[in-house]
């Protein structure tokens, strides 16, 4: 067995779809309308289709799913330059910042507020 990628669900798929290519540069790998798979791994699903797959049903949420549990973790060799290209476009939780490890990062939230988080590598830390 081996973890494949986490699917987060989204309120409106072309929404996030543009924000993880525009705002993240991420590339897409697959696009089903409904569900889009990145080159990085990560992979979003419309959420009332992935309700209806799953459940049977769709709950058919006005709201965001992001619920402050689940963190999207990437990593920028030039954590500043990084800041500086996305933390204008998007709602912070806070810029960057030195964590207790040692590491820069800074987070913030994805369209259905989930958040996202930008570190810098570990090695660069040293």
């Amino acid at each position: 067995m081996r973890f494949v990628n986490p699917i987060p669900f989204v309120r409106n798929i072309d929404v996030s779809r543009r924000f993880y290519c525009e705002i993240l540069g991420l590339r897409i790998e697959e696009d089903h309308d409904n569900f889009v798979r990145f080159s990085s791994g990560l992979a979003i699903h419309e959420g009332s289709s992935l309700e209806q797959t799953i459940w049977g049903a769709s709950g058919d949420h006005l709201d965001k799913y992001g619920r402050r549990n689940l963190v999207l973790y990437f990593e920028d060799d030039d954590i500043d330059a990084a800041f500086g290209r996305i933390g204008p476009k998007v709602e912070l939780v806070h810029p960057v910042e030195r964590q207790a490890w040692g590491q820069r990062v800074f987070r913030f939230y994805d369209p259905d507020g989930h958040v996202i988080e930008i570190g810098e590598p570990m090695n660069s830390t040293d």
